[in-house]
């Protein structure tokens, strides 16, 4: 069992910035892969970043790419999303997730098996 808890979500000017963290308990991440995904209201929950935990390999959303970066902490256990000139259409509920056996299919959120609780992220115009 790995519990997963977001935080660091609120509401942020057009332009402002946020650093979402995603703390784990029951297992070490080691060898995982970690994504962070959205869903705005009345959405699919969209993929927005991954890493993998063994190689330090990350991926983003084009949508974000160049704005937001995922990274980890190993002595912590835990992952954050930096995201950087936000656009009201980052608006969402932001989820944590954890893929237990490092696999590649980063986007396809069925490839996670357990998921945090969510943080909202505003972004006012």
């Amino acid at each position: 069992q790995v519990q997963l808890v977001e935080s660091g979500g609120g509401l942020v000017q057009t332009g402002g910035s946020l650093r979402l963290s995603c703390a784990a308990s029951g297992r070490t991440l080691s060898g995982t892969t970690m994504g962070w995904f959205r869903q705005a209201p009345g959405k699919e929950r969209e993929f927005v970043a991954a890493i993998l935990w063994r190689s330090g390999n990350t991926y983003h959303a084009d949508s974000v790419k160049g704005r937001f970066a995922i990274s980890r902490d190993n002595a912590k256990n835990t992952v954050s999303l930096q995201m950087n000139s936000l656009k009201p259409e980052d608006t969402a509920v932001y989820y944590c997730a954890v893929d237990r056996f490092g696999g590649t299919i980063i986007r396809d959120p069925g490839s996670y098996d357990y998921w945090g609780q969510g943080t909202q992220v505003t972004v006012s115009s």
